[in-house]
């Protein structure tokens, strides 16, 4: 092939935007073949493109080689299996499963290693986070001892929740921040750190919108090292923060307002710690600043690396199967949150399934999207 024939299935915000990048030519290679939702409306913004009212009708069109799924999370799943079932290359919005044993399933469903199966994380071509992975994976900064993640900059109006009425429901959307905004967070914490063994999480649920899910959140998170984290978040807070603290033998990270800083102890912690002779000492530091002219290519250099994976055997950035970590934390903090005990990891799915679906036949939405 010279180029990808694509397919969205789903014309939310997302879908849309995808398909404009794709015919602004964006994405080299990359050509819009086709569209499916079930509102007929949409299709206007997109004449000339052949379009289906279903999923199946453009799985079996002939008219693609690969689709993006960006319908609503519930459906992710289904739509998923049936994309890889029908041996297409599949790109999924985040995030790729509402709750872990679907996103087992989903991930079941990619037996042929020749489809290229990914994740719409794009967060993970930002330069910033890309620098801080190296930094923590190469063992520039040593053992981690603490991390500290404030992003409450997810602000979201109640009209945001007007919009659509899947939305923000426990039947329609199976979450709130942790699965819709905070996936990329999650998933950038897991891609950076690894995933923790033990979480205590505590929501509240529509403390600033009339929502039934969560809209702010607090967590404490129990590394295999021993180290500590603390990721909060919410879509209520204006006008947010969104401030990454990491701490460690070698010194200190922040990252914040499009910089990493970087104070480097001249003598790692401990070691300083057993051989200083000086009570109210500290280590030597010296600062090193990183600024970045952009955040990375994002959807676009998901897209691209998608198709670059199909034509040219390229890795992938975000592959579906890591897409289970942002999953699982989401779900733990949730049920840590509800049967207020912490909860070790990995996440007993079927658990977590069961106190979900509690939540889904009383959810005001009444059924799943």
């Amino acid at each position: 092939m010279k180029q990808v024939r694509i397919g969205i299935i789903g014309l939310g915000l997302m879908g849309r935007a995808h398909a404009r990048s794709i015919l602004e030519r964006k994405i080299p290679r990359l050509r819009l073949s086709a569209l499916a939702d079930e509102n007929p409306s949409c299709f206007a913004a997109f004449p000339g493109i052949p379009h289906f009212a279903t999923h199946g009708e453009l799985l079996s069109s002939g008219l693609v080689d690969a689709v993006i799924v960006a319908t609503p999370h519930f459906s992710h799943t289904d739509v998923g299996i049936d994309a890889l079932s029908s041996g297409l290359h599949v790109l999924v919005e985040k995030p790729i499963s509402v709750h872990r044993a679907d996103a087992e399933r989903l991930l079941a469903a990619h037996r042929n290693p020749r489809q290229i199966f990914a994740a719409m994380f794009n967060q993970r071509t930002d330069p910033m986070f890309r620098k801080l992975r190296s930094i923590v994976r190469e063992g520039e900064l040593g053992t981690v001892r603490r991390i500290n993640w404030t992003v409450t900059n997810w602000f979201r109006p109640d009209v945001y929740y007007a919009m659509s009425t899947w939305r923000a429901t426990w039947a329609g959307e199976g979450g709130g921040v942790l699965l819709n905004q905070s996936p990329h967070n999650l998933d950038l914490f897991s891609w950076i750190f690894g995933q923790p063994v033990r979480v205590r999480g505590f929501c509240s649920f529509g403390r600033y919108h009339k929502i039934e899910v969560e809209d702010d959140v607090t967590a404490y998170l129990e590394m295999s090292n021993g180290a500590h984290a603390t990721f909060i978040t919410s879509t209520g807070e204006a006008p947010g923060t969104n401030r990454l603290e990491v701490a460690a033998e070698a010194g200190r990270v922040v990252l914040e307002d499009g910089q990493l800083q970087f104070m480097r102890n001249k003598v790692p912690t401990s070691e300083f710690s057993r051989t200083t002779k000086e009570p109210f000492s500290k280590p030597d530091t010296r600062l090193t600043t990183y600024r970045f002219k952009d955040t990375g290519a994002q959807h676009v250099g998901i897209m691209k690396n998608f198709t670059d994976a199909i034509l040219d055997g390229a890795p992938l950035v975000a592959p579906a199967g890591e897409g289970i970590h942002s999953v699982e934390l989401a779900n733990a903090i949730l049920l840590s949150s509800w049967t207020a005990k912490p909860v070790e990891l990995p996440l007993a799915s079927a658990v977590y399934a069961r106190h979900l679906q509690k939540r889904i036949a009383s959810s005001r939405k009444g059924r799943q999207a």
